[in-house]
């Protein structure tokens, strides 16, 4: 059974052997990856290739239909999905999910859950700290809804790494987001990098990918294609026909 084998050395995640089938759709089938620790990683694909589902499945919110996860030589495959953030995994999702009748201050609030009922203190001075460096405590008090989508995106990575986790997760962080503020998200992922803080993104912006990704990977009908050095990814004949057209390689 792949959840009693050993751990692989210094891995900070195993993904091992990982399905996901919804009746006859294989949105994900037989995925395994090997996450080091300090390292972004990213994972390109059209629509429908499974990328959502298989980053749902790692933080426990879509069931597997077979496989094991494990962080930190752990395996957490059958763990509820409430348990996962207070291992030190946080994400971020494809569609933002923000309560919309509270304040950003207040969303961004709820990702210090783990640090328990008894550090109030920490967690108020970890919400400032982190409003500052998203350039969002000038909007504390405004609600998500009347910021725009990619102000709300912000908000959402706020709320992710606040509660300083080891392994973040990443879907389409930049979406609606103009040049600039992709920029500068780019350079908040380089920082947190610096920092510790492995990634695992998912993201349709290819030039991105490719300056910010140190292993990309590649999947098409739930499967990996191709995986490697991001400029290698990209200019592989199958990436460019699945995926991004074959024009991609010349852009990278």
């Amino acid at each position: 059974m792949a959840d009693t084998e050993p751990a692989q050395d210094g891995a900070l995640l195993e993904v091992r052997d990982v399905a996901v089938h919804f009746g006859g759709v294989k949105a994900v089938d037989g995925i395994s990856m090997n996450l080091q620790p300090g390292r972004i990683y990213g994972v390109l694909g059209p629509n429908g290739s499974g990328k959502s589902t298989l980053l749902g499945a790692m933080t426990r919110l879509t069931p597997m239909t077979r496989g094991a996860f494990l962080f930190e030589g752990e395996d957490y495959s059958r763990r509820p999905a409430r348990t996962v953030h207070h291992m030190g995994i946080a994400r971020t999702f494809q569609t933002v999910r923000l309560l919309e009748d509270r304040s950003v201050r207040d969303n961004v609030l709820l990702g210090t859950d783990t640090l328990g009922k008894n550090s109030r203190k920490e967690a108020v001075a970890r919400v400032d700290e982190v409003l500052e460096r998203l350039g969002i405590r000038e909007i504390e008090r405004v609600r998500p809804d009347e910021l725009s989508y990619g102000m709300q995106r912000r908000v959402e990575f706020a709320r992710a790494i606040v509660s300083r986790p080891r392994l973040l997760l990443l879907d389409e962080p930049t979406a609606g987001m103009n040049t600039s503020e992709r920029e500068e998200i780019g350079a908040l992922m380089r920082q947190l990098l610096a920092e510790g803080v492995t990634q695992f993104i998912v993201e349709h912006d290819v030039q991105m990918m490719v300056d910010t990704c140190d292993h990309l990977y590649a999947m098409n009908f739930g499967k990996l294609i191709a995986e490697g050095a991001p400029t290698e990814v990209v200019r592989d004949p199958a990436v460019q026909e699945a995926y991004l057209g074959k024009a991609a390689g010349r852009h990278a």
